[in-house]
């Protein structure tokens, strides 16, 4: 026998392999078996059993020889039922006709590489525990288009160039995620100083490090366990940044109290919000809560209803209005709930995320006044709150305008808002830093929220002390307040000239429509899509949309998600992309991408249906 045969050792798990494989048979004899091995077939050794039901020899559904005992090699214990050479992949060409044991081996090993749990040496598995089948069935529904298979492959595409292939691109650009700081913005100066002097104290000595930082750093050391950021927190968070936090609320609403007893720090604020929907989701059947969402929405809330079994209700932005929310729109989605589950809770993005809309004081107003009138939870989801650049626009607070509109309201309609360091203008997506507030929420309940939170002892400290330095900024007259403001403005400024820039280029290219971006961090342009390649699409199993990016990613390198993962009204499509490349980057993209749609359309117009 050749040496190059691969061979299983009894009593080992893995095959010996001496070298590659080749065949060892020409076909003048049986099949010799070195003592102490067995060579498999591509059937895995299995066998049918007689009549009586006990093992006899007999075919397992492949066409190598058989040994009186069973499969080659002598008896097996396997599984009654074999799939033979099904799913084992074409066979190497060999004059054998694919009969000698090295091309089996071979076949069986690739057979064996696409069973799940299969073992090495051919045996059938153990039944494993957690399975498809028997893993929580509410996490197989969730999906987040953000980091879905576009993402995987942009990913797998960048190794590729990394190892020298060849592509039609040198690079693959990640506009798929608000990421800033991956996307090249610079971190601001003084939130990294108060954080490095929390982190190493030495510092608090060196004169490098201006001294209203210094005096920061000292006071979030004072307020730490034993005056270490390694230290764990208090579970809502430190005491003084949750004051920290309730002032600058206090601040940002025009004096409209604040308690810091409301005040929630969490892991960014996809935590938070995670956290108060499970609170909010109980019931079975028709009782079960019904969540409002906006459509096209952020992936994390259909996720999380999903995880959670609650009931999405999708109510619908007006794009031809730049995406604003109609109460109208809101009570037909309601009334069509109320057939199959409790509608309780009622979600805004304000600054929209895909949408980059936001809402006026009047749409606000109007909602705060749907969710009293149909005994609606607010969540308000307000982490882009810096991010206004549209003239015209401004950011109005739920809980502002809440409390603007009377006792009437400001005493009963519960609300929950978040923020976040993530986004604005601090990019401090990898600290993981957050807050939610509550408003009007039964003490009872509350405490049931406070013990929630316990369950995973706290937020990340780093992230409760760059949350600090966010709400509790430099002021005129302190050492860092000129650099601090130039940077901020600077990033914000940026954004706002990118965000035109993306409006201005879109809406000059046939095909697609792009409406303002008002704020936040995205674009959600329209495309149009011929009827062929919608067809392509669908055959293939794929959103239109879906099939669009794919192939943009693979020509261009460019990275966009497909406004399916987002959601969009029937037979219009889109794609999310964020403004945060550098500018001069972020051209070149803009004309790959309309370039490369014109280029689509008009290859797939050729197209006969």
């Amino acid at each position: 026998m050749s040496k190059d045969l691969p061979v299983f050792h009894k009593g080992t798990e893995k095959p010996a392999f001496p070298g590659r494989l080749r065949c060892s048979w020409p076909g003048r004899g049986p099949p010799r078996v070195p003592p102490g091995s067995v060579p498999l077939c591509s059937g895995q050794r299995r066998r049918t059993q007689g009549a009586s039901g006990s093992g006899s020899a007999g075919r397992c559904g492949c066409s190598e020889p058989k040994q009186a005992g069973g499969g080659v090699g002598g008896p097996s214990q396997s599984p009654p039922s074999c799939p033979g050479l099904k799913g084992a992949g074409p066979s190497p060409p060999c004059p054998c006709g694919s009969s000698c044991l090295a091309c089996l081996g071979a076949r069986a090993l690739r057979w064996q590489a696409r069973q799940p749990g299969m073992a090495e040496n051919g045996a059938a598995p153990q039944d494993k525990v957690l399975t498809l089948d028997s893993m929580n069935p509410h996490v197989r529904k969730v999906e987040y288009a953000v980091r879905g298979p576009i993402v995987a492959r942009a990913t797998q595409l960048q190794k590729e160039l990394k190892q020298g292939a060849r592509k039609p691109f040198t690079e693959v650009i990640a506009a798929n995620i608000g990421d800033a700081q991956a996307m090249g913005q610079k971190p601001i100066t003084f939130l990294r100083q108060v954080s490095a002097l929390c982190l190493y104290p030495d510092l608090l000595n060196s004169p490098e490090f201006p001294e209203d930082a210094k005096q920061k750093a000292r006071r979030l050391l004072a307020a730490c366990g034993g005056q270490s950021v390694g230290a764990y927190s208090a579970s809502p968070g430190i005491e003084l940044i949750r004051q920290d936090v309730a002032a600058f609320i206090q601040r940002r609403d025009e004096g409209i109290p604040s308690n810091p007893e409301n005040i929630y720090l969490s892991t960014g604020a996809s935590n938070a919000i995670v956290t108060i929907l499970k609170l909010l989701v109980a019931g079975e059947g028709r009782s079960r809560t019904g969540v409002m969402i906006p459509i096209p929405q952020y992936p994390l809330y259909s996720a999380t209803l999903a995880d959670l079994n609650a009931v999405q209700i999708n109510y619908y932005l007006d794009e031809e209005n730049c995406w604003a929310l109609n109460t109208e729109e809101l009570r037909r989605a309601l009334v069509q709930a109320r057939e199959h589950c409790q509608p309780r809770v009622l979600c805004v993005i304000n600054p929209g995320n895909p949408t980059g809309q936001v809402q006026s004081r009047k749409c606000i107003e109007e909602v705060i006044h749907f969710a009293w009138e149909e005994h609606l939870f607010l969540m308000a989801d307000e982490v882009y709150q810096d991010n206004v650049y549209a003239e015209g626009s401004k950011f109005h607070s739920f809980k502002k305008v809440l409390f603007e509109m009377g006792p009437k309201y400001s005493r009963s309609v519960e609300l929950a808002s978040f923020h976040s360091i993530s986004k604005g203008f601090m990019g401090e997506c990898g600290f993981r830093g957050g807050y939610m507030e509550v408003i009007n929420m039964d003490p009872a309940v509350q405490q049931q929220l406070t013990k929630l939170v316990s369950v995973r002892l706290c937020p990340p400290v780093t992230g409760q002390i760059l949350l600090d330095a966010m709400v509790n900024q430099p002021q005129p007259g302190d050492p860092s307040y000129q650099q601090f403001s130039q940077e901020k403005a600077a990033v914000l400024g940026a954004l706002a000239r990118k965000a035109q820039l993306t409006e201005e280029i879109f809406n000059r290219a046939p095909g697609i429509h792009c409406n303002s971006v008002q704020g936040a961090m995205y674009a959600f342009p329209r495309i149009e899509l011929p009827p062929r390649a919608v067809q392509d699409a669908e055959a293939q199993g794929q959103a239109p949309d879906m099939f669009f990016c794919l192939k943009l990613l693979e020509e261009t390198g460019i990275c966009v998600v497909p406004g399916s993962g987002f959601g969009q009204k029937e037979g219009t499509f889109h794609f999310r992309m964020t403004i945060l490349p550098p500018q001069e980057k972020l051209e070149i993209l803009l004309q790959k991408l309309s370039q490369f749609h014109a280029k689509f359309t008009q290859e797939y117009s050729q197209r006969q249906l």
